[in-house]
């Protein structure tokens, strides 16, 4: 199912405060977004560009860089894009969500302003507009550590980005008009990589080239609509270094699920004989598994790559237990000096529950996904700008919804969904998936620990398994059907930001 509605927003009281901007470099960049057609399956599509490219330039930081980006929208439609990962410390203004962002008007510009504040990683941006995320407007967006900070791996001869994701032929528009109808979006056409699909002709240009007995860095995001996708390179394995801003223990992996929104950072030795191979993703948990290709070659490699391709795995229990090997490296620096593990999140006392059951109801003929009973609305005026003025009540609502989801779970109800918070909490949240397919939930502003991951219905005895170690912490997290998911953080970050899928 596509869960492509705002589901939540969160809020927090903060008093006034003096910034004072210090000595950080300022990178600037210059946007035009365009319409142009692409055609990643073979099918021409009206596709979102950014400067001309499908998809979009990657943006390449540094720790603490401050990020001035002017935005031309050149649509006849408005355009507004976000910066998945990225914390926007008390800046929720810059977030460039519908709840607290206005959309770029047709013909018109806007420049986003923000700091990279103590944070590394691998994300990526995209808009989140009328289904314009369906058909481009996204790209990479890395931050670097600096120079004094250690990184607890060798530097690799290059780093590279590889987004993954499903495609649908039907451009934005139809899709949006299935939306608005209250329909599912159904299976996706295909899936491309860089926008790209091999052949295998003995044509394709390759994605990446690369020397014999060298090591490469890939950043793989899954920048798609609605499908998980695994991700594996023909005849070699990768080792996962880094996810959304962690480092992670470096174990080795022969392939690896990439949720929507989800960012994995893996190394991967080219050993093997210098020819042609594949790097391959395919759909997961579809009834159809759809599969796409691209070369990587190796440099004076001489020969095609093996139409025999690496299995993919099966079901989603190997998915779960996947999940449960991915282990914080408690031991190496992040951003700061201080190593990772030092912020120890499993002896802090939690002071508030939430529990967020999702579900799928009929609401006047329309389809509907709701959290504990109320589906999200997107006002008129956006409800960070409705606070500002001091006109929220004439809105929207605070706590919207209950902590626990109501014991009649099928009833629908529909409004702007605000939940307040107070600051410095430490909270837990619970993700339960009622439903047959898979959801993924990203928090902006934040990054949380991923402690528990299971089949069924949460109950209190599974905080026996948490782990309150070595989570990864990350702002995505899937859940599973018919399971749930926890989380924890503390709400220290001031302002209003959105939990959507």
């Amino acid at each position: 199912m596509a869960r492509l509605l705002l589901i939540s927003m969160l809020f927090l009281w903060a008093g006034s405060i003096l910034m004072l901007q210090g000595g950080d470099p300022t990178l600037f960049f210059e946007w035009n977004v365009t319409y142009g057609t692409i055609a990643p399956l073979g099918v021409p599509v009206k596709g979102i560009l950014i400067n001309g490219q499908f998809p979009g330039p990657n943006i390449n930081s540094t720790t603490n860089n401050n990020i001035v980006i002017h935005v031309f929208n050149n649509l006849d439609e408005p355009f507004l894009v976000t910066w998945n990962g990225i914390q926007h410390r008390k800046n929720t203004w810059q977030d460039g969500v519908l709840g607290t962002n206005c959309p770029i008007p047709p013909g018109k510009n806007y420049t986003y302003k923000f700091q990279v504040k103590d944070q590394i990683g691998s994300y990526i941006y995209y808009p989140v507009t009328a289904m314009h995320k369906a058909v481009g407007g996204f790209g990479g967006l890395h931050v670097n550590s600096r120079l004094l900070i250690p990184v607890p791996y060798a530097d690799p001869a290059d780093d590279y980005t590889l987004l993954v994701g499903d495609f649908f032929n039907k451009g934005h528009t139809s899709l949006k008009k299935i939306l608005d109808s209250g329909r599912n979006l159904g299976r996706c056409d295909g899936v491309h990589l860089n926008g790209k699909v091999a052949k295998g002709d003995g044509k394709d240009e390759p994605l990446f080239t690369m020397e014999a007995g060298k090591t490469y860095k890939y950043r793989i995001c899954n920048t798609g609509i609605k499908t998980s996708l695994n991700v594996r390179f023909q005849g070699h394995t990768m080792k996962l270094v880094e996810m959304e801003g962690s480092h992670t223990m470096q174990n080795d992996y022969d392939s690896l699920d990439v949720h929507v929104g989800q960012c994995f950072s893996v190394l991967v030795t080219y050993n093997q004989e210098p020819r042609d191979y594949y790097v391959v993703a395919s759909t997961r948990f579809t009834r159809r598994e759809v599969t796409a290709t691209g070369i990587i070659g190796y440099k004076n490699g001489k020969g095609a790559a093996s139409s025999e391709l690496p299995p993919p795995p099966v079901g989603w229990a190997w998915s779960l237990n996947q999940f449960r090997t991915f282990r914080w490296n408690l031991t190496s620096n992040a951003a700061r000096p201080n190593p990772q593990g030092s912020y120890k999140y499993g002896s802090i006392n939690i002071t508030r529950t939430i529990r967020l059951a999702n579900t799928a109801q009929r609401v006047d003929g329309k389809l509907r996904y709701a959290l504990n009973g109320v589906s999200y609305v997107e006002p008129t005026t956006p409800l960070k700008l409705a606070e500002y003025y001091g006109v929220a009540e004439k809105v929207f609502k605070y706590d919207t919804i209950p902590d626990e989801p109501p014991s009649d779970n099928t009833k629908v109800t529909l409004a702007p969904i605000v939940l307040n918070m107070t600051h410095r909490n430490f909270v837990k949240i619970i993700f339960e998936n009622h439903e047959t397919a898979i959801q993924s939930y990203h928090l902006s502003g934040y990054s949380f620990f991923a402690v528990g991951m299971d089949v069924g219905k949460w109950s209190p005895e599974k905080r026996m398994n948490y782990n309150l170690l070595d989570a990864v912490s990350k702002q995505t997290i899937q859940v599973f059907p018919n399971s749930w998911s926890a989380i924890l953080l503390t709400f220290d970050n001031c302002g209003m930001w959105m939990l959507f899928q």
